[in-house]
């Protein structure tokens, strides 16, 4: 859905804020909630309506003086210059002073949200009750919940926190309400994490204990940690690739996971591994050509990738730009075969 007339600072994948933003409106149409939002809103307004009374105090003293300067000059008998001069600058001065003080209410008028009529809040409540049923249903499109959100909500602010996945999201609400929250966005690497850290030394504490890769996932999962991306838990494979970077877990001899290899090459995973990035994203940058690969001709097709060790470097700082960073920028020159014999 995403496209809701906000602000977007940095990248933010638009399900994770769908999701988040989709929850607040619907608590904010709940009905308890609505009447409590209806009330708050009927107190501002009662605020600026004490406002616009002082403002209407302070026009009409402007105007009383205006017009008491005015009857001023007018008495004044033609044959005393001197006080029909002093008595013109006072009026003018209070003209100037009156038409100053209108320009500056007609500015406060223009920075005040529109108040509610009585008929607008009616709808609102009636369509409280049936806006959950509605925006579930199977046959309201996404063009219809963005017409919803739009109805309630006048600015949507994200800012992500550095590179993590905490994302800051400030919804200004119609009526001149706002509130503040929180949100996760998907990123690509568990370096980014902000539990990072912590992770990192659960996971040392729990293989020091002797736990194996699938029961610390188990006790990762439990425990509220999660994965990168749009992975809910933690795996097998994960783990072990987060124990092999750590250096926690043996690594295999050279010999083994070396063989069948030539020089240079590497089992696609195991490159993927010594680059710190996920294995999945290697394939998809191999079937794109973007790496000198092949694939094994005899089941079960491996593939194998050619890479000295400036290919792994370059390789390495590719994988540190965000995701779509060469598709985007096309002035960028794409090499069509990467590495070098």
């Amino acid at each position: 859905m995403t496209d809701y007339g906000g602000e977007l600072c940095q990248q933010v994948a638009g399900r994770a804020l769908d999701a988040f933003l989709s929850q607040r409106v619907l608590q904010a149409l709940e009905p308890a909630a609505l009447e409590l939002s209806l009330e708050a809103a009927r107190h501002l307004e009662r605020e600026r309506a004490d406002l616009d009374r002082l403002w209407q105090q302070r026009l009409e003293r402007a105007r009383y003086e205006a017009e008491r300067a005015a009857r001023q000059y007018h008495l004044c008998e033609p044959e005393n210059r001197l006080v029909a001069r002093q008595l013109e600058r006072e009026w003018e001065a209070k003209l100037a002073g009156q038409q100053q003080l209108e320009e500056d209410y007609h500015r406060f008028l223009r920075t005040q949200p529109r108040g509610l009529t009585a008929h607008e809040r009616e709808a609102i409540r009636r369509l409280a009750e049936d806006v959950p049923a509605l925006w579930h249903a199977p046959t309201t499109t996404e063009a219809e919940r963005k017409e919803i959100v739009r109805q309630v909500v006048e600015r949507v602010v994200v800012t992500v926190q550095g590179s993590s996945e905490r994302v800051h999201v400030a919804i200004a609400w119609a009526g001149g309400v706002r509130t503040d929250g929180e949100c996760q966005r998907p990123v690509a690497r568990l370096a980014q994490l902000s539990y990072y850290p912590p992770l990192c030394a659960r996971v040392r504490t729990l293989a020091g204990e002797g736990l194996r890769p699938a029961e610390i996932a188990a006790c990762l999962n439990a425990e509220g940690f999660h994965p990168p991306k749009r992975y809910e838990r933690f795996g097998r494979q994960g783990v072990e690739d987060l124990l092999h970077r750590l250096e926690v877990a043996k690594k295999r001899s050279r010999s083994k996971t070396h063989q069948g290899l030539g020089q240079h090459e590497w089992w696609l995973p195991a490159l993927a591994q010594a680059i710190g990035m996920p294995a999945v994203t290697l394939y998809l940058w191999a079937y794109r050509g973007w790496l000198r690969a092949r694939r094994q001709e005899q089941p079960p097709r491996r593939w194998i990738v050619w890479a000295d060790a400036k290919e792994v470097e370059r390789l390495r700082q590719r994988c540190q730009h965000p995701a779509g960073y060469y598709t985007r920028q096309r002035w960028v020159a794409e090499e069509a075969n990467t590495g070098s014999a």
